[in-house]
Protein backbone atom coordinates (compact mmCIF):
# COMPACT_ATOMS: atom_id res chain seq x y z
CA UNK A 1 0.00 0.00 0.00
CA UNK A 2 1.07 3.66 -0.71
CA UNK A 3 2.05 5.63 1.99
CA UNK A 4 2.33 8.82 -0.52
CA UNK A 5 0.09 11.64 0.22
CA UNK A 6 -2.02 11.45 -3.23
CA UNK A 7 -5.97 11.48 -2.06
CA UNK A 8 -6.83 9.99 -5.22
CA UNK A 9 -4.65 7.11 -4.81
CA UNK A 10 -6.14 6.41 -1.14
CA UNK A 11 -9.90 6.58 -2.15
CA UNK A 12 -9.27 3.84 -4.88
CA UNK A 13 -11.85 0.46 -3.95
CA UNK A 14 -9.59 -2.00 -3.17
CA UNK A 15 -10.69 -5.85 -3.39
CA UNK A 16 -10.14 -7.68 -0.01
CA UNK A 17 -10.95 -11.21 1.15
CA UNK A 18 -12.84 -11.14 4.60
CA UNK A 19 -11.87 -13.37 7.03
CA UNK A 20 -13.96 -14.10 11.09
CA UNK A 21 -12.69 -10.26 11.96
CA UNK A 22 -14.66 -8.84 9.32
CA UNK A 23 -17.74 -10.36 10.82
CA UNK A 24 -19.25 -7.51 12.45
CA UNK A 25 -18.60 -5.12 9.81
CA UNK A 26 -20.57 -7.54 7.40
CA UNK A 27 -23.62 -7.88 9.41
CA UNK A 28 -24.22 -4.04 9.36
CA UNK A 29 -23.80 -3.91 5.71
CA UNK A 30 -26.42 -7.55 4.37
CA UNK A 31 -28.84 -5.96 7.45
CA UNK A 32 -28.90 -2.37 6.04
CA UNK A 33 -28.90 -4.03 2.24
CA UNK A 34 -31.67 -6.79 3.27
CA UNK A 35 -34.10 -5.41 5.70
CA UNK A 36 -36.09 -3.16 3.24
CA UNK A 37 -35.97 -6.16 0.74
CA UNK A 38 -39.48 -7.44 -0.64
CA UNK A 39 -38.08 -11.04 0.30
CA UNK A 40 -36.62 -10.88 3.48
CA UNK A 41 -39.90 -8.77 4.24
CA UNK A 42 -42.02 -11.27 3.48
CA UNK A 43 -40.22 -14.53 5.10
CA UNK A 44 -39.64 -13.07 8.66
CA UNK A 45 -42.91 -11.11 8.38
CA UNK A 46 -42.16 -7.80 8.50
CA UNK A 47 -45.21 -6.83 9.89
CA UNK A 48 -44.93 -8.31 13.33
CA UNK A 49 -42.99 -7.01 15.90
CA UNK A 50 -39.23 -7.95 16.51
CA UNK A 51 -38.93 -7.88 12.37
CA UNK A 52 -35.24 -6.37 12.78
CA UNK A 53 -34.01 -8.62 15.30
CA UNK A 54 -35.51 -11.94 12.80
CA UNK A 55 -33.35 -10.18 10.21
CA UNK A 56 -30.06 -9.52 12.15
CA UNK A 57 -30.10 -12.97 13.77
CA UNK A 58 -30.66 -14.21 10.30
CA UNK A 59 -27.64 -12.66 9.05
CA UNK A 60 -25.71 -13.67 11.83
CA UNK A 61 -26.27 -17.23 11.56
CA UNK A 62 -26.01 -17.19 7.38
CA UNK A 63 -22.26 -15.76 7.85
CA UNK A 64 -21.44 -17.51 10.63
CA UNK A 65 -21.91 -20.69 8.81
CA UNK A 66 -20.10 -19.60 5.76
CA UNK A 67 -17.29 -18.92 7.80
CA UNK A 68 -18.05 -22.09 9.65
CA UNK A 69 -18.09 -24.44 6.45
CA UNK A 70 -15.14 -21.91 4.70
CA UNK A 71 -16.21 -20.26 2.20
CA UNK A 72 -15.15 -17.53 -0.05
CA UNK A 73 -16.31 -14.35 1.00
CA UNK A 74 -14.70 -10.47 -0.38
CA UNK A 75 -15.28 -6.92 -0.27
CA UNK A 76 -14.95 -3.61 -0.81
CA UNK A 77 -12.46 -1.49 1.01
CA UNK A 78 -12.39 2.70 0.42
CA UNK A 79 -10.40 4.63 2.58
CA UNK A 80 -9.85 2.08 5.33
CA UNK A 81 -13.50 1.06 5.43
CA UNK A 82 -15.33 -2.05 4.08
CA UNK A 83 -18.36 -0.83 1.92
CA UNK A 84 -19.55 -3.94 0.30
CA UNK A 85 -19.61 -7.70 0.89
CA UNK A 86 -20.27 -10.94 -0.96
CA UNK A 87 -20.09 -14.47 0.37
CA UNK A 88 -20.03 -17.44 -2.38
CA UNK A 89 -20.97 -20.81 -2.17
CA UNK A 90 -18.77 -23.10 -3.52
CA UNK A 91 -20.85 -25.47 -6.51
CA UNK A 92 -19.52 -28.64 -4.92
CA UNK A 93 -21.26 -27.34 -1.44
CA UNK A 94 -25.06 -27.38 -2.90
CA UNK A 95 -26.02 -27.13 0.38
CA UNK A 96 -29.35 -28.27 2.38
CA UNK A 97 -29.67 -25.57 5.27
CA UNK A 98 -32.19 -28.55 6.54
CA UNK A 99 -28.87 -30.72 7.00
CA UNK A 100 -27.51 -28.14 9.24
CA UNK A 101 -28.80 -29.23 12.66
CA UNK A 102 -27.27 -26.35 14.87
CA UNK A 103 -28.22 -23.75 12.72
CA UNK A 104 -31.47 -24.78 12.41
CA UNK A 105 -31.41 -24.94 16.15
CA UNK A 106 -29.82 -21.50 16.51
CA UNK A 107 -32.61 -20.17 13.69
CA UNK A 108 -35.90 -21.53 15.73
CA UNK A 109 -34.32 -20.20 19.03
CA UNK A 110 -33.87 -16.35 17.59
CA UNK A 111 -36.31 -15.70 14.90
CA UNK A 112 -39.03 -18.03 16.46
CA UNK A 113 -40.11 -21.48 13.83
CA UNK A 114 -42.67 -20.19 11.51
CA UNK A 115 -39.88 -18.03 10.01
CA UNK A 116 -37.10 -20.99 9.90
CA UNK A 117 -39.57 -23.25 8.29
CA UNK A 118 -40.68 -20.41 5.82
CA UNK A 119 -37.11 -19.72 5.41
CA UNK A 120 -36.03 -23.28 4.39
CA UNK A 121 -38.58 -23.89 2.40
CA UNK A 122 -37.39 -20.86 0.45
CA UNK A 123 -33.88 -21.91 0.38
CA UNK A 124 -35.30 -25.27 -1.17
CA UNK A 125 -37.31 -23.97 -4.06
CA UNK A 126 -33.79 -22.07 -5.47
CA UNK A 127 -32.00 -25.65 -4.80
CA UNK A 128 -34.34 -27.31 -6.95
CA UNK A 129 -33.72 -24.89 -9.56
CA UNK A 130 -29.81 -24.73 -9.60
CA UNK A 131 -28.57 -26.04 -12.84
CA UNK A 132 -26.56 -28.94 -13.99
CA UNK A 133 -23.26 -28.93 -13.79
CA UNK A 134 -22.60 -27.56 -10.39
CA UNK A 135 -22.79 -23.46 -9.92
CA UNK A 136 -21.90 -21.14 -7.66
CA UNK A 137 -24.28 -19.70 -5.69
CA UNK A 138 -24.13 -16.01 -4.40
CA UNK A 139 -26.18 -16.24 -0.82
CA UNK A 140 -25.65 -12.79 0.59
CA UNK A 141 -24.28 -9.46 -1.09
CA UNK A 142 -24.90 -6.40 -0.26
CA UNK A 143 -23.48 -2.15 -0.58
CA UNK A 144 -23.31 -0.22 2.53
CA UNK A 145 -26.09 2.57 1.67
CA UNK A 146 -23.82 5.36 2.65
CA UNK A 147 -21.14 4.51 -0.63
CA UNK A 148 -24.48 3.00 -2.85
CA UNK A 149 -24.47 4.26 -6.31
CA UNK A 150 -20.82 4.59 -6.79
CA UNK A 151 -20.25 1.77 -9.15
CA UNK A 152 -18.97 -0.28 -5.95
CA UNK A 153 -21.71 -3.06 -6.73
CA UNK A 154 -20.81 -3.92 -10.24
CA UNK A 155 -17.28 -3.83 -8.94
CA UNK A 156 -17.98 -6.51 -6.54
CA UNK A 157 -19.72 -8.82 -9.06
CA UNK A 158 -17.34 -8.66 -11.06
CA UNK A 159 -14.92 -9.98 -8.50
CA UNK A 160 -17.21 -12.53 -8.06
CA UNK A 161 -17.61 -13.31 -11.25
CA UNK A 162 -14.03 -13.66 -12.01
CA UNK A 163 -13.43 -15.97 -8.82
CA UNK A 164 -16.06 -18.49 -10.17
CA UNK A 165 -14.47 -18.11 -13.78
CA UNK A 166 -11.34 -19.57 -12.41
CA UNK A 167 -12.86 -22.31 -10.62
CA UNK A 168 -12.59 -25.17 -13.03
CA UNK A 169 -15.37 -27.45 -10.86
CA UNK A 170 -18.40 -24.66 -11.51
CA UNK A 171 -20.18 -23.92 -14.84
CA UNK A 172 -21.61 -20.01 -13.54
CA UNK A 173 -23.45 -17.96 -10.74
CA UNK A 174 -26.76 -18.51 -9.63
CA UNK A 175 -28.83 -15.42 -7.42
CA UNK A 176 -31.67 -14.48 -6.39
CA UNK A 177 -33.78 -11.29 -6.06
CA UNK A 178 -37.01 -10.37 -5.18
CA UNK A 179 -36.52 -6.74 -6.08
CA UNK A 180 -37.43 -5.94 -10.01
CA UNK A 181 -35.57 -2.55 -10.09
CA UNK A 182 -32.01 -4.69 -10.16
CA UNK A 183 -33.12 -6.89 -12.57
CA UNK A 184 -31.86 -4.74 -15.05
CA UNK A 185 -28.62 -4.12 -13.57
CA UNK A 186 -28.10 -8.15 -13.45
CA UNK A 187 -29.41 -8.50 -17.10
CA UNK A 188 -26.62 -6.05 -17.72
CA UNK A 189 -23.91 -8.43 -16.39
CA UNK A 190 -25.25 -11.41 -18.53
CA UNK A 191 -27.96 -13.11 -16.02
CA UNK A 192 -31.23 -15.09 -17.18
CA UNK A 193 -33.61 -16.23 -15.58
CA UNK A 194 -33.65 -19.78 -13.91
CA UNK A 195 -37.63 -19.18 -12.61
CA UNK A 196 -39.59 -17.53 -10.22
CA UNK A 197 -40.58 -18.37 -7.06
CA UNK A 198 -44.10 -17.11 -5.36
CA UNK A 199 -43.52 -15.67 -2.39
CA UNK A 200 -47.40 -13.84 -1.28
CA UNK A 201 -47.97 -10.94 -3.77
CA UNK A 202 -44.99 -11.33 -5.82
CA UNK A 203 -41.96 -13.25 -7.31
CA UNK A 204 -38.51 -13.87 -6.19
CA UNK A 205 -36.48 -14.02 -9.30
CA UNK A 206 -33.58 -16.87 -9.57
CA UNK A 207 -30.82 -16.21 -12.12
CA UNK A 208 -27.97 -17.60 -13.51
CA UNK A 209 -24.47 -16.53 -15.88
CA UNK A 210 -23.11 -18.99 -17.50
CA UNK A 211 -19.13 -19.11 -17.20
CA UNK A 212 -17.49 -19.79 -20.71
CA UNK A 213 -15.40 -21.16 -22.13
CA UNK A 214 -13.37 -18.51 -23.08
CA UNK A 215 -13.62 -16.61 -19.76
CA UNK A 216 -11.77 -19.41 -18.31
CA UNK A 217 -9.05 -19.91 -21.11
CA UNK A 218 -8.81 -15.99 -20.85
CA UNK A 219 -4.89 -14.85 -20.90
CA UNK A 220 -2.91 -14.64 -17.84
CA UNK A 221 -2.02 -11.07 -18.22
CA UNK A 222 -5.79 -9.91 -18.95
CA UNK A 223 -7.57 -8.34 -15.93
Amino acid sequence: MSNGSDNKNKSEPAIVRLDETARNEARSILFHAYRKEPTFQYLFDHRRPGYDQRVRATIRELIDLYFELDQDAIGVMVDDTLVAVAFIGDPELRMNLADQISWRIRMVLTTGFSSTRRYLDYHEKIRNMLPQPLAHQLPMMGVNPKYQNRGYGRLLLKTVEKLCAENPRGSGLVLDTGNNRYLPFYESEGFRSLGKIQLGDFEDHVLFREVHPETKMAAPGQT
